[in-house]
C-alpha cells in the first residue's frame, strides 16, 4: 500500500550539526514535499529503523542519507546492518559523506550502498545534489513498497 501523503520520508544520519542544518535547508529551499528525520549516530539510526526505545512509532523511511564517520556506531557498520536485515534491506541508502577515499567508496558499494555522494561545501552545489536525489529516487525510480 502506498503512503497517502506525497511527503517523502527521509532519514538523515548525520552527527555534524552544520551538515544536518545544510541538508534541512537544502530540502526546504528546493520545495520538495518531505519529512526529514535526523539522528546523530549509528546506534540511534538503528533504533529508529528497528523502532526501538523512543522510536517505537517511527515512520519507515523511503530513503536513508547516511554519513560514514559517526559516533557510537560507524556508518559503515550501520550500512552492513541495514543491508543484512530482511525488513530494512530494500530501503535505498545513499552514502552522503566528506570522504573521497577510494577504499570508502569501494567498501560502501561492496556493502550494497545504493549510491555514494561526496558532500559539497557550498549551498548551490548542495541544492543540485538534493534536486538530483529527489528527481532520481522519488520521480524516476520505482521503489518497493515497505
Amino acid at each position: 500500500m502506498r503512503r497517502s501523503s506525497n511527503a517523502k520520508v527521509i532519514l538523515l544520519v548525520e552527527d555534524n550539526p552544520a551538515d544536518a542544518r545544510l541538508t534541512k535547508e537544502a530540502f526546504q529551499e528546493t520545495g520538495i514535499s518531505h519529512r526529514l528525520y535526523v539522528v546523530e549516530d549509528g546506534v540511534e539510526a538503528m533504533s529508529f529503523l528497528q523502532r526501538k526505545g523512543g522510536y517505537a512509532d517511527a515512520v519507515r523511511p523511503e530513503l536513508i542519507l547516511l554519513d560514514l564517520n559517526l559516533p557510537k556506531k560507524d556508518g559503515r557498520q550501520v550500512l552492513l546492518e541495514i543491508k543484512s536485515d530482511e525488513s530494512l534491506r530494500r530501503i535505498p541508502v545513499v552514502v552522503l559523506t566528506t570522504s573521497v577515499a577510494d577504499h570508502d567508496i569501494l567498501r560502501a558499494y561492496e556493502s550494497q550502498a545504493n549510491a555514494y555522494i561526496t558532500k559539497p561545501v557550498d549551498m548551490d552545489r548542495f541544492l543540485e545534489i538534493v534536486n538530483a536525489i529527489d528527481k532520481f529516487w522519488f520521480k524516476l525510480a520505482t521503489l518497493p513498497l515497505n
